[in-house]
């Protein structure tokens, strides 16, 4: 039977060296663990694993984590940057989530796509019901286009969002997307159009022929429908945190235009003149509050603020890469993650809080691995917070995807090699230098690219470097070109700990995430 005595990996590798043949090399490839780690690490999972126990209790709190767009080449990606940021290989490393004792697949097809866009995804999530391509929270028999309020309203799917609200839990809404695209408006909003964001985006006459934008009898558009909220909602909508400022702005105000506050060129995108934010303060109570840049953010106090609407600029919020060069400042993930809950926390029945990783989607869509990976460590970042600020008895968290990208983890490198450069592989003698892994006209290639998107070269492959493809704005090559790299189909995992995580199990279409949400909370 294998020894279980430890043993350091400076140790062993000495070890290793004063018994080799005077000719041979100490491995090339950086080796961190002993030999007897590995068995050790098995025999600790195990242990471990035993020791779990089945929560049947009932969910006080649901938060429920998306990362955008966050496929499982995503996070094995994430997961070894994280750990090559901390000096170490990286594959040993995980990400915050990946602790979590439950884990199932999610087949991510919607009911009339095979790879599906985030509308009929994030709808099937928080609804439990698979929708059609662009349509948030109603039955996939609702019309492409249809404009009229009271068919919308026949069509709707009552989401977790408003079934918490009914309750008389608190709810919460935080994305570093704007909050009326597509995931986070699944929750409170209900709509043929995802793209109907604003008044403006909308049609003066439906596809039908019927009267549509600010029509009387017309569904409202997105943003309009976050504030214009059932009561129940209105009440338990503590916290709503993105981006999409210009959405709630008006474009034109008592007959001049109407700038937004950060970029003095920059016009809201209402037709109908209202500002959304001040109706936001002036519907909710003395203790609501309207937040645009870091600063007004830092200074809201979540003891004596009551509603609280942030929005941070005019479309998504700023990746987490470039944040340091946001005008105005504005707050990461982890910390409106931190906000939401203290402000959720203090409310004695409970609440449901959705959050969102919106960015790593619209990174992997420029074809640039770099911030993708970047915006799915601090997604990891937000959820660790989370899990620290919460009691795992009485909350059930879930974090998952709602679908995948194209984005590929290739080549043959060797352990520790930089995720972000070229790949390269074990040399086939210890001691001897790592080549570059060359395709057959012996050009290297990155570990890292994806099958579609902008970083297709029509002039061929280029001459890579180190150098160049771990650079911020680096575009990973792609096999097709195209102006905006797409989904993909495969499956997407799913993560749970808490009251009723045990339900996440297996293979599971992706709509069945709502029924366990709705079984923690114990509504039936």
């Amino acid at each position: 039977m294998p020894s279980k005595m430890i043993v350091s990996a400076a140790s062993a590798l000495c070890l290793a060296a004063t018994l080799l043949p005077a000719h041979a090399q100490v491995p090339t490839v950086r080796i961190p663990e002993a030999v007897a780690d590995w068995y050790n690490a098995g025999d600790k999972f195990v242990q471990e694993s035993q020791k779990q126990k089945v929560n049947e209790r009932k969910a006080k709190n649901v938060i429920l984590f998306i990362g955008d767009g966050m496929g499982v080449s995503t996070v094995t990606a994430a997961r070894i940057l994280e750990g090559q940021m901390k000096g170490k290989p990286g594959e040993e490393n995980r990400l915050s989530f990946e602790t979590f004792p439950n884990l199932a697949l999610s087949k991510t097809y919607s009911a009339d796509q095979q790879t599906s866009d985030s509308a009929p995804t994030m709808t099937a999530m928080v609804t439990g019901y698979k929708a059609r391509e662009g349509q948030l929270s109603v039955n996939h028999t609702t019309a492409r286009g249809e404009c009229n309020a009271d068919t919308i309203a026949r069509n709707s799917v009552k989401t977790i969002l408003e079934y918490a609200a009914e309750a008389g839990k608190a709810t919460g809404v935080v994305s570093t997307a704007r909050l009326t695209h597509a995931t986070p408006a699944a929750t409170y909003s209900h709509t043929s159009v995802r793209d109907w964001e604003a008044d403006a985006n909308m049609p003066t006459t439906s596809v039908a022929g019927y009267p549509c934008r600010n029509a009387p009898g017309a569904v409202k558009d997105i943003a309009r429908q976050l504030i214009e909220v059932s009561p129940a909602v209105r009440s338990s909508l503590k916290v709503a945190i993105g981006g999409g400022r210009t959405y709630f702005l008006p474009s034109v105000k008592n007959g001049a235009n109407f700038f937004d506050p950060e970029y003095p060129t920059t016009r809201g995108r209402r037709a109908d003149g209202r500002d959304l934010t001040q109706e936001w303060v002036a519907t909710r109570g003395p203790g609501a509050a309207y937040a645009w840049n870091k600063a007004q953010f830092d200074a809201i106090n979540p003891e004596t603020t009551t509603h609280l609407l942030g929005l941070f600029e005019p479309s998504h919020v700023q990746f987490e890469a470039d944040k340091a060069a946001d005008r105005a400042g504005e707050p990461t993930l982890t910390e409106m993650t931190t906000k939401a809950l203290q402000m959720l926390e203090k409310e004695r029945g409970g609440y449901f809080l959705h959050v969102e990783g919106g960015r790593i989607d619209h990174a992997h869509h420029n074809g640039n691995a770099k911030r993708a990976l970047i915006e799915t460590v601090e997604f990891s970042n937000a959820i660790r917070k989370a899990i620290e600020m919460t009691d795992p008895e009485e909350t059930l968290i879930i974090v998952s995807a709602d679908h995948s990208h194209t984005f590929t983890i290739a080549g043959y490198p060797a352990r520790g090699n930089d995720i972000l450069g070229i790949s390269k592989g074990v040399p086939q003698r210890d001691g001897d230098g790592q080549i570059s892994d060359v395709d057959s006209n012996g050009l290297p290639y990155t570990t890292l690219g994806y099958q579609n998107g902008p970083g297709y070269r029509a002039g061929g492959r280029p001459m890579l470097t180190d150098a160049i493809t771990t650079q911020l704005d680096f575009l990973q090559e792609a096999a097709i070109p195209l102006g905006s790299e797409t989904h993909a189909g495969e499956d997407v995992a799913i993560y749970a700990k808490g009251p009723k995580a045990h339900l996440v199990r297996g293979s599971m279409e992706q709509n069945w995430i709502f029924h366990v949400m709705r079984e923690a909370f114990g509504f039936n």
